[in-house]
């Protein structure tokens, strides 16, 4: 089975084989974009008869969710201001759009 690391994937790219199975693996940093890919596929008979193609459409949605990291000084003195920090949150199928801050408990 050919194994093909999808930020190898060019559109228009055509990928021969032997094989009646194509796997395209990813990693974080080289994962599909969400959205709408076509996928054609033509075979070819050992008599050298070539089918018509047919098209798949695959659809990858970010369905994976964002991390939130929160980082805050654990004391501060009297009167000081309180710096609160979400820089190090991430959304590996994405990017963050909004940051909702909410005071849960006072003294």
């Amino acid at each position: 089975m050919p194994i093909i690391q999808s930020n190898k994937l060019g559109v228009n790219q055509a990928i021969t084989s032997s094989d009646d199975i194509l796997q395209i693996t990813h990693n974080e940093a080289g994962a599909l974009r969400p959205g709408v890919y076509e996928f054609q596929l033509v075979v070819t008979d050992d008599s050298g008869n070539v089918s018509a193609p047919t098209v798949s459409r695959v659809v990858v949605v970010d369905d994976k969710r964002p991390t939130a990291v929160l980082d805050a000084p654990t004391t501060v003195g009297f009167a000081d201001d309180i710096t609160l920090s979400a820089k190090r949150s991430v959304d590996i199928g994405g990017k963050i759009t909004s940051y909702e801050w909410t005071l849960l408990k006072q003294p």
